[in-house]
């Protein structure tokens, strides 16, 4: 019967069919043929109980948050404060893609978010400097998996969640590793302007330079207020996404006054969808994470990995492996809830820092978003952009090749993603 299910979820994949569906119908085919009506009746109950949770409530609000910070003109501010500092140089509109997009991952949280706003904003932009469009594209994905790493991210929300981990310890445990990333990704770009001889712009002038950021401070504003009100103690990471909405509002209102009451409508209709996709894929993955709970498959896997070796350093490699491999297939979100409980029981045997853990399987599964044949982001931006999906996947390579290197250095180099919460003793 487990083959049979199995076949079956690959067979729901292979159709098409949105992944969220696909755990549902496949843990309602299971308790069907179980032929156990008790499992079958309490699953309404159980996809409303996975959602009780306080710190979901950050979720949504974090979305508000990035909605009215782009309808506010907040993003393009950050994205011209960028340009006016590093678009000068060999390649600097690359370099202001990757800058631009580690000051919104501040703001947006979500890969996935980020990577459709800036692929509107950023490629046409680099096309129109004699940059290809493949590159540009490529560049514009790649840098978009920093959104979840540094805060706020809506992963270590889910995360934390689920594991009963320190929301602001793992918010303040993103910060070293995606300021790691941005250098990464902008050695790359260094390399590969060399090699390629990319353009540059003109240098901006020292009073538009003072111009741009006296411009781009209230904007900041916001990862500010996220930040200090967390390790302050004056708000948790749900109360400061609520605090972040009013804050944009108000920046984006009477400050920049971009913000329309006219925009409202469809920034609440934006919202309203994103939640409730997300949502909904969280219920379904609860049930779906039930079933394989009821069939004791995390005590297997356990056994499993502790009777292939006793040591963290190959758990880690073992586990890195899994879920490159998984986010090759299975959204992030749905991976991350079906695997915590899981692997949970073996971070703990290995007496390996939750902290850390949440780190290297969040960034484990960002990097699915540039993974065929899954890689939602890859859909994303080919879409935006209009670019082949095969012709991305191939410029996307190099950037793939560095965000699974700079995963493993992140991986065993512990002290890098722990010095922050070490600092503000917020490691468990």
């Amino acid at each position: 019967m487990t083959t049979l299910v199995i076949l079956l979820f690959l067979l729901f994949l292979l159709m098409g069919i949105p992944i969220s569906l696909v755990l549902g119908m496949i843990t309602i085919v299971y308790f069907l043929l179980m032929g156990n009506t008790t499992l079958l009746t309490s699953t309404p109950m159980r996809l409303y109980s996975g959602l009780e949770n306080f710190g979901l409530l950050a979720i949504p609000l974090f979305m508000l948050a990035g909605e009215l910070m782009n309808g506010g003109g907040i993003t393009t501010r950050l994205v011209q404060f960028a340009k006016v500092f590093v678009g000068h140089v060999r390649g600097g509109l690359a370099y202001v893609t990757v800058v631009s997009n580690m000051f919104l991952a501040s703001i947006l949280g979500s890969a996935n978010a980020q990577a459709a706003m800036m692929s509107k904003v950023m490629v046409p932009e680099m096309e129109k400097e004699g940059y290809d469009r493949e590159f540009s594209s490529a560049l514009t994905l790649a840098s978009s998996i920093v959104a979840p790493i540094i805060p706020p991210s809506m992963i270590f929300i889910i995360y934390g969640t689920l594991s009963g981990t320190s929301i602001g310890g793992l918010f303040m445990a993103g910060i070293v590793p995606g300021i790691i990333y941005g250098i990464g990704f902008t050695a790359l770009i260094a390399y590969l302007g060399y090699k390629n001889n990319f353009p540059k712009s003109k240098r901006a002038s020292g009073k538009e330079m003072l111009r741009r950021t006296v411009q781009v401070l209230p904007a900041l504003l916001v990862p500010f207020i996220i930040i200090f009100g967390i390790l302050s103690g004056a708000f948790t990471a749900t109360e400061s996404a609520a605090i972040a909405c009013v804050v944009a509002f108000l920046v984006g209102t009477f400050l920049y006054k971009e913000l329309h009451v006219k925009k409202l409508p469809q920034i609440l209709i934006n919202t309203v969808i994103s939640t409730a996709t997300v949502t909904f894929l969280i219920a379904m993955a609860n049930i779906f994470g039930w079933m394989i709970a009821f069939e004791q498959i995390p005590q297997l896997i356990a056994g499993t990995m502790l009777s292939v070796s006793d040591s963290p350093f190959v758990f880690l490699l073992l586990v890195n492996l899994l879920l490159l491999l998984l986010g090759m297939i299975l959204d992030g979100i749905a991976a991350l809830i079906i695997l915590v409980p899981v692997l949970m029981p073996l971070v703990t045997a290995f007496q390996i820092d939750p902290i850390h853990f949440g780190v290297i399987i969040c960034i484990n599964l960002t990097i699915g978003l540039l993974t065929p044949p899954v890689g939602t982001g890859l859909f994303i931006v080919s879409s935006i952009a209009e670019v082949k999906f095969e012709r991305l996947v191939k410029a996307t390579m190099p950037f793939l090749v560095m965000a699974i290197a700079i995963l493993f250095v992140i991986t065993y180099w512990e002290d890098a993603v722990l010095f922050v919460p070490k600092i503000l003793g917020l490691s468990q």
